[in-house]
């Protein structure tokens, strides 16, 4: 998104592949949808060389402490090339990121973007922008800056990527994290809103080359075609977990990304504790059956890999059990009881999924 530098060379350098006036088109046109996100304390406006934040407004903070994290939308990415639509999977690069801020405790500040595509096409760059700049609204961040660049002759013309950073902050006391979770708490799951933008590798693999799917292929069992199901942004969860935070005594949070739900948790439970979910508590949505099915997928794989219906945990006292559910429920957020962390010398820091899924 940062303004390109004006050169005398543009009709050679627009001879080798780049397209200068293009990138400026592309600017123009995603504009509007960045000043959508702006906050208060973001200063100026798209077209200059950095992003500027007044980190006066962190003095209301008795210690603040920065998080920041970085990530990509996978190879979700080939579902937008391949359906050409553009315009969602920006949000999943915002889920992506903002999510794992949050787990910490953390609001989410700002975030930064860097799209590199094969050829700069000024209205797909601003469809990719537009589904950035509305979940940065959805999160409560500004998109403070970015950058597009083309590569010709690295990557296709209609090829591109995508990557993020976001930086937020959290004050010193409210920092979670497994040093807070207790035997007996209880672990909050809150439902996913699909796929998400993890485990397309192994989708794309059973789907689309093993068995033969069309991305246009009615499927009865997700009431639309696999393409827009495959298209379902990521859930935002950050407003959600920030009023649970504030509203309970929550210990700890994980965003359940790559590696699952069990992989992901277990990155808060401490040593000297294990963590016992049953699966019965949830249905996954038909999604993961269908993957499961036709893919020929053993659970044990599904569940290393995708979320299985459940995208954030947060670890809670049981006397906030009631009322964390209430928070996300009243966010928007579905939520539900799913287990329980407790005292396990033998299997330390282990989480340990048990049961079966209804219908399963």
């Amino acid at each position: 998104m940062t303004q390109p530098p004006e050169s005398s060379g543009t009709n050679a350098y627009a001879a080798s592949g780049v397209d200068i006036e293009a990138a400026d088109t592309a600017v123009a046109l995603m504009r509007g949808w960045v000043e959508k996100t702006s906050r208060p304390e973001v200063i100026g406006s798209i077209g200059g060389f950095a992003g500027l934040y007044d980190a006066s407004a962190l003095t209301r903070y008795a210690a603040p402490i920065l998080a920041t994290s970085t990530d990509g939308a996978g190879t979700k990415v080939a579902i937008a090339q391949m359906m050409d639509v553009h315009d969602t999977i920006g949000f999943d690069l915002v889920g992506m990121v903002v999510d794992d801020l949050v787990v910490c405790g953390a609001e989410p500040l700002f975030m930064t973007d860097y799209i590199a595509c094969g050829r700069v096409e000024p209205e797909r760059i601003a469809a990719i922008v537009k589904g950035i700049a509305e979940a940065c609204v959805e999160a409560g961040c500004a998109l403070l800056g970015g950058e597009t660049a083309e590569h010709p002759g690295l990557m296709e013309p209609d090829a591109y990527d995508l990557a993020g950073a976001a930086t937020g902050v959290v004050e010193a006391n409210g920092l979670l994290g497994p040093g807070r979770v207790r035997p007996g708490d209880v672990v909050v799951a809150m439902s996913s809103s699909g796929l998400h933008a993890n485990g397309y590798s192994l989708v794309r693999h059973v789907l689309l080359e093993r068995a033969g799917w069309a991305l246009d292929r009615d499927v009865p069992e997700l009431g639309r075609t696999l393409g827009e199901e495959l298209l379902e942004p990521t859930r935002i969860y950050a407003k959600a977990c920030l009023a649970l935070a504030a509203e309970t005594q929550t210990h700890a949070m994980a965003h359940i990304t790559g590696g699952g739900l069990a992989a992901n948790l277990a990155r808060v439970v401490p040593e000297e504790l294990s963590v016992t979910i049953a699966r019965a508590t949830w249905q996954p949505a038909p999604v993961f059956d269908v993957v499961r099915r036709v893919g020929a997928v053993s659970q044990d794989d599904l569940e290393s890999t995708l979320n299985c219906g459940v995208g954030m945990v947060a670890l809670v006292p049981p006397d906030d059990a009631d009322r964390a559910v209430a928070t996300l429920d009243r966010c928007g957020v579905h939520a539900w009881v799913a287990g329980e962390v407790s005292t396990d010398d033998e299997r330390g820091g282990t989480v340990r999924l048990v049961g079966q899924y209804p219908g399963w």
